[in-house]
């Protein structure tokens, strides 16, 4: 994964995904955007803004997926595990959040 990184590269790090996505699907909340996150059957991770006008196209888009999980787009809600910078090739870190 390093190799795909470039300087100044940005990570964010959260929970993992919840195999029951069914439970994520029938949690979502109401009259709030949010990013959806899932593992479709062949290992990939993809995501979607959407809010609940979307909810019923999320569901059958994401029907096979192995795994997801909804994240905030409120800043104030927006807590991950971990965050970190990639410094540039001169070791200093001049990357900003």
């Amino acid at each position: 994964m390093r190799a795909g990184l470039g300087p100044r590269a940005l990570l964010t790090v959260w929970p993992d995904l919840t195999p029951n996505v069914g439970a994520v699907l029938a949690a979502l909340p109401q009259e709030e955007a949010i990013q959806f996150v899932w593992e479709a059957q062949d290992g990939t991770i993809s995501h979607a803004i959407v809010d609940d006008t979307d909810y019923q196209k999320l569901t059958v888009h994401v029907a096979d997926a192995r795994a997801a999980c909804v994240l905030p787009l409120s800043l104030a809600e927006h807590r991950p595990l971990l965050c970190a910078a990639l410094p540039d090739s001169d070791g200093v870190l001049r990357a900003r959040w």
